[in-house]
C-alpha cells in the first residue's frame, strides 16, 4: 500500500534524536502530490556512503512528447539532459541542511562530455514514465538523528528541484528539441558511415583540442578543423541542414606530421566519436564507426588462452600461439592479443598511435631483417597484416605515424597534419616512397593467416559462482574490484566514465555467478550481458535491493576488454 508524504513527516518525528539506526524506519515509497518518492536503502552511519533515494513520475504527468522518447538514441539524449538539469538544481542545495559526516549531501551522476544511457534516469519508452536515482545523506549530529534537517531536504529542497527540472511544462521546450535534434542528426551520420563506406567523419569547424590533460572541455581559441578539398563530405542532416567535413574512408588510412602539430589529438576525436558528444563540446559532429577499438601495447596484462598465431609463432619455448597464455604479457604479446580479442568483439576499425605500440609488433625495418633473418623471428609484424585485416575481414585502420614511414606503402590515404589543419598528401607520399629501397616494400606480404578461432570456454570459481555477497568497488576509469579480484582497465582508452566501469564490475560479477559454466564461449557471454543490459536495463545485473544511481552502460567492446582481464576465470 502506497504511503502519503505526512505518513514520512509522521516517522521522522516519532525518530527525531533517536540512533541513527532508527532512520531504516524510513525505507519505503511514499507519495508526494505529482511524483513518488522512494526511500531504497538507508545508510547505517552518518559517515557511511549515503542513502539511495528514487523519483518516480508517472508518464502522463512528466509529459515528454513521444517523439523524444521512442528511438534509443534520442531518449538517451533526453535522459542525458534531465540528469544535467536537475544535477544543477540539487548541488545549489547540497551541504545547505547541517550536521555531521555526510549529512546534508544531495548528489546524483556528474555526466561528462559523452552521452551515456545512464542508471542515474531512465524513461520508459512505453509509457514515458520516469525514474530519477540520487544520494541524500541523511542529517545527524553525531550518531544522533537530526529529523529536521532531513525535512528540510526531503520536503522543501527536493520538491523544488522536482518540479523544476523534471516536467516538460517547466523545462526550456527549445532546448529539449535542439537535445533531439542533435542526437537524430548524430544517428543520421551514423547511417551514413555504413551506406558511404566510410570508417568516419569530421566536421568543418570542429574542435578537437581539449582544455587541458586532466579536463575533457573544449579548448578556448583552439585552431577549427578544416577539411582538404580531395576528402571534402558533404552530409545532409535532418536538422541541422547541410553540413561538409572529412570523410575517412575504410581501407588504411595514415595520419602523419611533426610533434606537436595535431596527430594524436585527432586520433583522440575518433576515439571518443563512437560517443555522441552534448552540444558546445566541440565535437558534436565528430562521429566514428561505433564497433572501433583503440588498439596499444599493454605490458603486464593477463591473457588467455587467445588465439595470436596470426602475428606471433614458433616461439623458442614452444608456447601455443593458438591458446597464448600469460599472467605477464610482453609489448608485442598484449598488443597482439588486444587485436585479436577487438576482432573477436566485432570491431570494423582499428585506431592505432605508434607512441603506445610495441616497436617490433608494428614493424621491422631493412636493415634489422638482415641482421636477424625472419626465420629467426617469431613476430609478424602488423604492417605485414594490415591488408589482409580489411581485404579479408573488412577490418580498416587509422594509424598516427611519426617516425614510421614504411607504412606509406600500405596505406590508401595519408593525412598529414600542421598546425592542426589536415592535407591529404597521399599521391605525394606514394611518390616519394617510391625513390627509397625498403624492407615493407620489396619484400612481398606473408600468405594469410588462418582465421583466428574464437571458441574460449571459462568457468567460474563454484565459491565465488555462490558468494552473494561478493562486492564490487570501482576505482575510477583505471580498474574494478570484484571481491579481491582486481581487473586493470587503465589502458582500455575508450572508457570515458567511471560510471561505465562499475556497470563492468556488476556485469562481471553477474556472468561469474550466472554465466560461466565452461560451457558457453566467450562470444555467447559478452553478447547475452549487452542483451540482458538492452532488454532490461542494468538492474538486470544489479539484482540488488535497489539499483545503484552511478552506472553507465558500456559498449560491447568494453564488456570483451573486461571479461578478458578477469584473471579469476578460468578455462
Amino acid at each position: 500500500m502506497m504511503k502519503r508524504s505526512d505518513d514520512l513527516q509522521e516517522i521522522l518525528r516519532r525518530i527525531d534524536h533517536r540512533g541513527y539506526p532508527a532512520y531504516k524506519d524510513t525505507a519505503g515509497a511514499y507519495q508526494f502530490g505529482s511524483y513518488i518518492l522512494s526511500i531504497d536503502h538507508v545508510q547505517g552511519d552518518p559517515f557511511a556512503s549515503p542513502s539511495k533515494v528514487s523519483i518516480h513520475i508517472d508518464g502522463k504527468k512528466a509529459g515528454f512528447p513521444a517523439d523524444m522518447i521512442q528511438e534509443t538514441y534520442t531518449r538517451t539524449a533526453l535522459a542525458d539532459a534531465l540528469i544535467r538539469r536537475f544535477g544543477k538544481e540539487v548541488e545549489q542545495y547540497s551541504h545547505k541542511a547541517k550536521g555531521s559526516g555526510k549529512s546534508g549531501l544531495i548528489s546524483l551522476s556528474r555526466p561528462g562530455q559523452e552521452v551515456l544511457a545512464r542508471s542515474a534516469c531512465e524513461i520508459s519508452p512505453d509509457t514515458g514514465n520516469l525514474i530519477v536515482r540520487l544520494e541524500i545523506g541523511f542529517p545527524a549530529n553525531g550518531r544522533t538523528i537530526n529529523a529536521g534537517e532531513l525535512i528540510k531536504i526531503l520536503f522543501r529542497f527536493l520538491p523544488q528541484c522536482v518540479e523544476r527540472s523534471l516536467f516538460y511544462r517547466n523545462l526550456d521546450h527549445k532546448h529539449l528539441t535542439a537535445v533531439k535534434e542533435l542526437a537524430q542528426d548524430q544517428h543520421y551520420i551514423r547511417q551514413q558511415l555504413k551506406e558511404r563506406g566510410l570508417a568516419a567523419f569530421v566536421a568543418d569547424g570542429a574542435v578537437l583540442p581539449r582544455e587541458s590533460g586532466i579536463s575533457d572541455r573544449p579548448m578556448r581559441n583552439a585552431v577549427r578543423f578544416h577539411t582538404p578539398a580531395s576528402m571534402e563530405t558533404v552530409m545532409e542532416l535532418p536538422n541541422a541542414g547541410k553540413i561538409t567535413g572529412m570523410g575517412i574512408p575504410r581501407g588504411v588510412t595514415l595520419i602523419v606530421g611533426g610533434g606537436y602539430h595535431g596527430k594524436s589529438t585527432l586520433l583522440k576525436a575518433l576515439e571518443r566519436g563512437v560517443y555522441n558528444h552534448i552540444a558546445g563540446d566541440g565535437r558534436e559532429y565528430v562521429i566514428t564507426d561505433d564497433s572501433a577499438v583503440k588498439i596499444r601495447a599493454e605490458d603486464g596484462r593477463s591473457i588467455k588462452h587467445t588465439d595470436i598465431s596470426m602475428f606471433i609463432n614458433g616461439l623458442p619455448n614452444g608456447k601455443d600461439t593458438k591458446a597464448f597464455m600469460t599472467e605477464d604479457a610482453s609489448g608485442s604479446t598484449s598488443q597482439a592479443a588486444n587485436v585479436i580479442e577487438a576482432m573477436e568483439a566485432g570491431t570494423h576499425l582499428f585506431l592505432i598511435d605508434e607512441d603506445t605500440s610495441a616497436t617490433n609488433f608494428m614493424i621491422r625495418d631493412e636493415l634489422m631483417a638482415r641482421v636477424v633473418h625472419q626465420d629467426m623471428e617469431p613476430i609478424t609484424p602488423f604492417i605485414d597484416r594490415v591488408e589482409e585485416l580489411y581485404e579479408r575481414y573488412g577490418i580498416s585502420t587509422v594509424l598516427v605515424a611519426g617516425s614510421c614511414g614504411s607504412y606509406f606503402y600500405k596505406a590508401d590515404h595519408v593525412i598529414q597534419m600542421f598546425q592542426y589543419e589536415p592535407a591529404e598528401i597521399t599521391e605525394m607520399a606514394k611518390k616519394e616512397a617510391e625513390r627509397f629501397s625498403d624492407y615493407a616494400k620489396d619484400k612481398p606480404n606473408p600468405k594469410n593467416s588462418e582465421a583466428p578461432v574464437f571458441d574460449r570456454k571459462f568457468a567460474s570459481d563454484q565459491k565465488a559462482a555462490r558468494n552473494d555477497r561478493m562486492k564490487v568497488k570501482g576505482m575510477g576509469k583505471d580498474a574494478v574490484s570484484i571481491d579481491k579480484d582486481t581487473i586493470e582497465l587503465r589502458y582500455v582508452e575508450q572508457l570515458v566514465d567511471s560510471e561505465q566501469t562499475m556497470a563492468l564490475g556488476y556485469m562481471v560479477k553477474y556472468a561469474r555467478q550466472k554465466l560461466f559454466d565452461g560451457k558457453k564461449d566467450l562470444r555467447t557471454v559478452a553478447g547475452m550481458l549487452e542483451k540482458i543490459v538492452e532488454e532490461k536495463g542494468l538492474g538486470a545485473v544489479c539484482e540488488g535491493r535497489y539499483l545503484p544511481c552511478n552506472l553507465a552502460v558500456p559498449r560491447i567492446q568494453e564488456i570483451y576488454a573486461c571479461l578478458n582481464r578477469c584473471r579469476a576465470l578460468r578455462i
